[in-house]
Order: C-alpha cells, then sequence, then structure tokens
C-alpha cells in the first residue's frame, strides 16, 4: 500500500506471567516503537496497538507456583509491565488488557460470528487428562518429546527448540506437569477452525502476493507450513482460567488464548478510539488503512496463518500488509531463558542506569536481530555508549552549542557567503531523512539507526575540517557561517534521532527551543527535507547540557557478575560443607502436623549481597526463591564476605511477615545452622536443585 490514510500497528501482547526483558525489546517493542515514531514525525494517522495478555496457561500455571490467584498474577504483572513500557519510552497510543470487559465481549462476539456462519467444526476427541489433578492438560501443562526434533522439554503446543507448533497429544512420552503423572486420554469437546479450507487464500495472499516484500524468515515459515499441509486447530480449551465459551453446554471451557489473544489488537483499539472520539472501524475495515503486525519468530504462524484465516472468516476485516518479525536475541552467547533467570529484565535496567533509556534503546537497534539471531553483550552495550553516542553524537552537539554561546551569545549567527563544503553540506542534510525513512519503511531498523548516526559523524567531520575555533581568529565572518550550517545539522537531527533516541531528541528539543509538528511553529520530518532554513539566524538557543554520559566499567562488571551469579546458581557445581558434630538443644515443645504446614520453606540462590551500613552482623541480600526474587536482611556477615556467597542455594523461609531491619523491609529468613568452630553454615541442598523446590 503506497499511501495509506492511517495505520494501525500492533505488537505482540505480551504474558503476565513474569516482566520485559531485552529479547522482547529487541524482537518487538523497540522496532515498533521507530517506526509509529517515525509515522506521526512524517504527520501519519496511527494508532500503535498493545496490551496484556492475560489467559494463557502460563498464567495458571504461574499462580498454582506462587500459590496465589490467576487474577492476582496478572494485575501484579501487568502493571509491572505497564509501567516498565511507560518508563522505557514505548509510545503506544493504547496499552490494555485482555481481562478487560470490552475484550471479553469482543472476543465473545468473534467467536459468536464464527459459530453462526458454521466456520467451526464441532468434535469430541480424545484429549490427555491428569487423574490426579482431575483436569485436562491444555498446552504448557504437558510436557514431552518433540515429534519433530526430539527435544525432550517440548511444551503440549509448541517446541521450544525447532519452534514447530502441535497439539499435545503429538508429544511422545507426555507428561503432566502439574504432577508428573503419565497422563491418560479422555473424550472431550472442542471447536476447530478448519486451517484447510483457508489454505488457497493463504497461498495465494502470502507466497503469490507478498512473495517479495515479506522478510524471508518469515515468508520460509509460512511457506513450510502450507506446503506440509493446514489442518484444523482447536480453538477453545479445558480450563478454568479464560474467556468462557459463549454457548450453552460448554461449561468448564474457554476460548483458546492464540484465538483470543489476537483479538486483543482490536479491543485495545476500541478502547482507544472511545477514549479518543474516533471510530475504531477506520483502523480495522477500511481498505486505506494500512496493518503491521510486530511480533517475534516464535509468534509467526499465529500472525500469519492462524489470525489471518481468523479474519478472512470473519469477512469485515483488513489483512495485515506486513508482519517483519525478528529473529532471538542471545545474551553473553546464550540463549535467553527467563527460567533460568538468563535475562536483563527492563525494570532492573531502568534501576541501574537511570535515564540512560536511550542507550539500551540504541544499543538494541544497532545490534538487532533482524535477519538473524544476534547477541547482547555489556561489553558491546558499553562500546556503544562510549564510542557512539557519547563521542559521536554527544560530541557533535556539545561542540556546536558551546561554540555558539562563547561566540555568539547562544543566538543563531547570521551567516555570509556559502562556501562549496557548505553548500554540499546542507544539501547532504536534506537527503537524510528520506534515506533513514526508506530503511524504516522497508523494516530495515539497524540500518536506519545507522544512518541517523551517519549525519552526527558528517557534522563532526565538518567541523573538524571547518575549524572554527581556529578561523575565529583570522576570519570572524566566516565563522559565523560554519556555526549557522553546524546548527542546521545539530536541529535536523534533533528530528531525525527522534524515533531511536526520544528522550535525546526531547532534550535537545528543549536545548533548541524548538517544538515539532505543530503546523506553522515546528519543524516535522519533511521539514529537514524540505525547508531551507531549520534554525533562523537570532534564534536563542538554550546552555550545553551533557546528552549521554560515559559508562565506566565498574558498572559493566556489576552486571557481569550479576550474570556469573545466575550461571553458578544454574550450574550443578556447588561443594557441600561438611555438617560436624555439636552438642545438640533439648528437643522444642511438641507442634501438631498442622503448625509445621503453615511454614513454607523453599530453596533459592543468592543473586547480590552487600554489607547493611553502621551494623557488624547484617547483610543485605537479593535471593532468587523461584517465586520471585526478593530481599532479606540476614545477620551472617561475620560469617560471610557478600563476595563469596554469591551463588550459594540456601533454604528460606518465604511466608515469614516482612519486617523492616535498619530501614530494609526483609521479606522471609535463610535457615541457618552452626559448624564445630561456632561459625554460621547454610542449610542447603546436598544436590543443585531448581529454585523454588519446596522442602517437606
Amino acid at each position: 500500500m503506497t499511501h495509506p490514510k492511517r495505520y494501525t500497528i500492533t505488537a505482540a501482547l505480551p504474558y503476565t506471567n513474569g516482566p520485559i526483558h531485552i529479547g522482547h525489546l529487541a524482537g518487538v517493542y523497540v522496532p515498533a516503537d521507530i517506526y509509529a515514531r517515525y509515522l506521526r514525525l512524517k504527520g501519519a494517522d496511527v494508532a500503535y496497538i498493545c496490551g496484556s495478555d492475560e489467559h494463557g496457561v502460563a498464567i495458571p500455571m504461574k499462580a498454582k507456583k506462587e500459590g496465589i490467584s490467576p487474577k492476582e498474577i496478572i494485575d501484579k504483572y501487568h502493571e509491572i509491565i505497564k509501567k516498565s513500557f511507560q518508563d522505557f519510552g514505548i509510545s503506544f497510543d493504547n496499552y490494555s488488557r485482555t481481562s478487560a470487559e470490552i475484550h471479553h465481549k469482543t472476543a465473545s462476539d468473534f467467536f459468536t460470528k464464527l459459530y453462526n456462519q458454521g466456520d467451526f467444526i464441532e468434535e469430541i476427541t480424545e484429549q490427555l487428562f491428569d487423574e490426579q489433578a482431575n483436569q485436562f492438560l491444555a498446552d504448557r501443562f504437558v510436557v514431552g518429546t518433540c515429534p519433530k526434533c526430539g527435544f525432550d522439554g517440548s511444551y503440549g503446543d509448541q517446541c521450544e527448540s525447532c519452534g514447530t507448533s502441535h497439539n499435545a497429544t503429538d508429544l511422545i512420552n507426555p507428561k503432566s506437569a502439574i504432577t508428573g503423572n503419565i497422563p491418560t486420554l479422555k473424550s472431550t469437546k472442542h471447536w476447530f477452525l478448519p486451517l484447510d479450507r483457508y489454505e488457497n487464500f493463504l497461498r495465494e495472499w502470502i507466497l503469490v502476493g507478498h512473495k517479495n516484500d515479506w522478510k524471508p524468515n518469515v515468508y520460509g515459515q509460512v511457506k513450510s507450513w502450507i506446503d506440509d499441509g493446514l489442518r484444523p486447530r482447536a480453538v477453545t480449551r479445558d480450563l478454568d482460567w479464560g474467556i468462557p465459551v459463549p454457548l450453552e453446554n460448554a461449561e468448564g471451557k474457554v476460548l483458546y488464548v492464540w484465538f483470543d489473544a489476537p483479538i486483543g489488537y482490536i479491543s485495545s483499539t476500541k478502547e482507544w478510539a472511545e477514549r479518543e472520539g474516533k471510530n475504531w472501524e477506520d483502523y480495522w475495515y477500511n481498505s486505506d488503512t494500512k496493518l503491521v503486525h510486530f511480533i517475534g519468530k516464535d509468534n509467526i504462524v499465529f500472525h500469519c496463518i492462524v489470525f489471518p484465516s481468523m479474519l478472512k472468516a470473519h469477512g469485515d476485516f483488513i489483512l495485515p500488509d506486513n508482519v517483519p518479525a525478528n529473529e532471538f536475541l542471545n545474551l553473553e552467547g546464550n540463549k535467553l531463558s527467563t527460567s533460568k533467570n538468563w535475562a536483563v529484565w527492563l525494570h532492573e535496567y531502568l534501576e541501574d542506569f537511570p535515564n540512560q533509556q536511550d542507550v539500551l534503546r540504541y544499543t538494541l537497534t544497532a545490534n538487532a536481530p533482524e535477519n538473524k539471531d544476534n547477541d547482547f553483550t555489556w561489553k558491546d552495550f558499553q562500546a556503544k555508549n562510549n564510542n557512539e553516542l557519547v563521542a559521536i553524537f554527544g560530541n557533535f552537539i556539545n561542540r556546536v552549542v558551546v561554540l555558539t554561546h562563547k561566540y555568539y551569545d547562544g543566538f543563531v549567527p547570521t551567516p555570509n557567503d556559502f562556501s562549496a563544503i557548505d553548500e554540499d553540506v546542507l544539501a547532504a542534510l536534506k537527503e537524510f531523512p528520506d534515506k533513514i525513512g526508506k530503511s524504516i519503511e522497508r523494516y530495515r531498523f539497524r540500518e536506519a539507526s545507522q544512518e541517523m548516526m551517519n549525519l552526527a559523524r558528517l557534522g563532526n567531520k565538518y567541523l573538524a575540517d571547518e575549524e572554527p575555533w581556529k578561523v575565529i581568529k583570522v576570519d570572524e565572518e566566516r565563522v559565523k557561517t560554519i556555526l549557522y550550517v553546524a546548527l542546521q545539522i545539530v536541529a535536523g537531527l534533533t528530528v531525525v534521532s527522534e524515533p531511536f533516541l526520544p528522550f535525546t531528541s526531547t532534550k535537545l528539543k528543549n536545548l533548541l527551543n524548538i517544538v515539532f509538528c505543530k503546523k506553522d511553529k515546528g519543524i516535522s520530518w519533511n521539514d529537514v527535507a524540505e525547508k531551507e532554513v531549520l534554525l533562523q539566524p537570532n534564534h536563542q538557543i538554550g546552555q550545553a547540557d551533557l546528552l549521554f554520559s560515559k559508562i565506566e566499567d565498574d558498572a559493566i562488571e556489576a552486571q557481569l557478575q550479576k550474570l556469573i551469579a545466575t550461571k553458578k546458581a544454574n550450574e550443578n557445581d556447588l561443594s557441600n560443607e561438611q555438617a560436624g558434630n555439636k552438642t545438640v538443644n533439648p528437643q522444642k515443645e511438641i507442634i501438631e502436623f498442622e503448625d509445621f504446614t503453615k511454614l513454607d520453606i523453599r530453596i533459592g540462590t543468592i543473586l547480590e549481597a552487600e554489607k547493611v551500613a553502621k551494623t557488624k552482623k547484617l547483610l543485605k541480600l537479593k535471593v532468587d526463591v523461584g517465586l520471585d526474587v526478593r530481599t532479606i536482611v540476614s545477620g551472617i556477615a561475620e560469617s560471610f564476605s557478600p563476595k563469596e556467597i554469591i551463588g550459594q542455594q540456601v533454604s528460606v523461609l518465604v511466608n515469614l511477615a516482612p519486617r523492616n531491619i535498619k530501614g530494609i523491609e526483609s521479606q522471609g529468613m535463610i535457615l541457618m545452622t552452626d559448624t564445630v568452630d561456632g561459625k554460621l553454615a547454610f542449610v542447603e541442598p546436598s544436590e543443585k536443585v531448581a529454585n523454588g523446590q519446596e522442602i517437606s
């Protein structure tokens, strides 16, 4: 679609069973945000839509693990995720949640329309059933061997090793993820979307219609699926958590999350449109709207096969113009893993690197896994900041602003005659919006970010070649022209950097006393290419303020130590302490079994440790107890140094009421005993076990 009237941009709905990490950002949310911000700067009508996915099987699994209700899980992580996105500058027009009433109604109405049209197949099939748990095992409640690649940790809906999607009954040697028992087969009724009916449509629409404009990784995966032959796929599940199937005699059945979740894009748009006084149908029904889905590669089948088939069956909706899925991002050479805590969590990054959102945005964009899996390293993060953002971008801006104040009290000077070099530089400046824009519109965000940085390089080279600090001694009039030209580049950078570095762009906007995209007043994306003057002579700018600061080695080392602790905790190489003989204290008074069952003692791993100021015995610990990572104050400082206990597995009383110790809220107690020489010793497992394992 060459000139769409409006854009609907969707970003994959994150599961509310955990926080956001850098893999999510690199794969989905940063590229989608760059695209949306760019289009807004171009003056486009944009609806950038997302929300929390709160009905996946992972939600009740997490709830069971933490001993709380699914509602408590989704409320907890929805707020963490939403705040992280806001603090990171992800500019959603609406961030909703699939537990919202508007979504339940939208999804139910969608199902009902397809049901009334006869688009579903109703079948009684045999599904895996856990006799002990007395429930059917949907999706991630069952694990087994992948029938395609042989990976023995595949879930019931998808193999995390090869990415193949399948049914739980396809697994070899399946086991219940709830009890560990071997499930039986039991009959149950479900409704299926016959994907085979849509093979010809999908083949024509994607394999023919989008052969030349969809990314090879997306196109190739879709082609493989279609060539293998599509089969009916269930759109309902036997669960007690989700949107109830809106039919009579369907008790205990909910809409399958991959039927309900993409409809969340539609319900979120409705929510936004109602708030903003817009017509949501314009963004989903009209053919002059361009729909783009930003997802990770593990969601390609659902956004390119299942959801389009649903939209086609419904009949009223437009289809996505593109689905620019990214590959995966690794961390320090290893695959990101939430279960193993091998990740850089966004909310923790924002705490560790305050006001440095753009550094992570830039690093993830410059190293984006667009065509193949890529690797994030803390050393590269440091280099991207110090060698590019500080040394190139920030250095250019700072030199121009400082010289403008030094020579002209902060006023843009009036230029004299332009030299050939000046004219070439100003002409080159005008070319950058188009070069950057074309890369963005082709979803080549890594390439676009480097074109943006090339404009800063152009500015640096121009200053280095013209040397105004030397010329001022012999030709003051020439310096006016040099700084005038340099300030035009600064103004251009302020605009074209905004999709990539929004916080920096805002600082620059305030520094230059300019606004964006306000008719007759601001500077738009197109103005950089079309206007002869971006900053008028005699316009006053503010004082210089460093846009980026150098990241020192100790900050990087701290992050690496976190990962080392995580790796150590994940390895089965912890030595066991030998318990010595000691005089035994008398037995305490008899308690009832019910008293013991109130104690929730679990295995955890110490991730961080530091001394509590003005105390001799106390250490402040961060401990991964499987349920979460919590702060615990422990009186062990006289027996252990903080450094030596990183990675140590410990036993933790996790349901002890929080207690304020030296101004720190301690959320549990670490179980200790004494050695024969009077030192403390950890009560730890004899073998490495998973964090969160209960002691009983």
